[in-house]
């Protein structure tokens, strides 16, 4: 027959083992992500990402971001425009090519004839630019501002035709426009607007960050000197490797990471991160376009 105090001590025996079977489970379903990150600077070989954090997360840092712009949309560049003190003509080409850039070979050679001769800015600026070349082969204005008042119709009429020959002129010899863009450079809103874009960007990662680690974040692991990093004790199911606020640098390149992983039942995931499969930062975008 059985004592009360061997029930008792058989009832704990039972109880501890039933504790420690689902822990046991648990630690056998458990998943892992092993990483390493590695960089290349363009022509170079690749270097790890050294005691970088990682964050992993249970949604993509891109659309953590979107989630986080609706929050804090994006600045109107029309709105922008409209506060310039430019003429109706340049605010118009402006908001028809989505750019307030007025610099560069790609603006100067994207100019028309009819741009230059019809926006009072870009006139300017080219007739100043081309001041040497007056009288060689350059049309001659017959105008007089006198005919303005005393004689509109024949004023209208020599006008028009003077800037039909100025068109003619700059489709003939396009290399004229080149430079143009120096005597714009106290009109540029260019800078501008990359300020308010700078402080928009600032206001969004900040705003991305709080929400990543408010709802998304499931751990976050800082590599080694080899570039390696782990997350284990993960739950099977689909997350994202991903930086919030840091860059991988090395020489000309700026990189992070957005990239989806699958987590299986007591299973590692083995995964390198590279140039191949990073997301191109704002500074990176920005250097390739100059």
């Amino acid at each position: 027959m059985m004592t009360k105090s061997c029930i008792c001590a058989f009832a704990l025996s039972v109880g501890s083992l039933l504790a420690a079977f689902p822990a046991h489970l648990a630690a056998q379903s458990a998943g892992r992500i092993e990483f390493v990150a590695l960089v290349s600077p363009t022509g170079g070989q690749p270097e790890p990402v050294r005691q970088l954090t990682f964050y992993l997360l249970r949604k993509s840092v891109e659309d953590i971001r979107a989630e986080a712009a609706q929050a804090a949309p994006a600045p109107a560049l029309d709105k922008f425009i409209d506060g310039l003190s430019f003429s109706p003509e340049l605010k118009s080409w402006m908001n028809k090519h989505q750019s307030v850039r007025l610099s560069g070979d790609d603006f100067t050679k994207g100019l028309t004839p009819e741009d230059i001769v019809d926006i009072p800015e870009f006139f300017k600026a080219y007739m100043d630019h081309n001041a040497a070349f007056r009288g060689v082969g350059f049309p001659e204005p017959k105008f007089k501002e006198k005919d303005l008042t005393s004689n509109p119709e024949k004023y209208k009429a020599q006008k028009e035709e003077y800037e039909a020959a100025v068109r003619k002129f700059i489709a003939r010899a396009p290399d004229t426009k080149q430079g143009m863009d120096l005597e714009l450079i106290d009109l540029n809103p260019d800078s501008k607007w990359e300020s308010v874009e700078g402080k928009q960007r600032k206001l969004l990662d900040t705003r991305a960050f709080q929400l990543a680690r408010e709802r998304y974040l499931v751990a976050r692991t800082d590599t080694n000197l080899d570039g390696h990093g782990t997350f284990t004790g993960l739950a099977p199911g689909s997350y994202w490797i991903g930086m919030l606020g840091g860059e991988a640098i090395s020489g000309d390149v700026r990189l992070q990471w957005d990239y989806p992983v699958r987590v299986r039942q007591g299973e590692t995931a083995s995964i390198e991160l590279s140039n191949l499969n990073a997301v191109r930062t704002a500074t990176t975008a920005q250097n390739s376009n100059n």
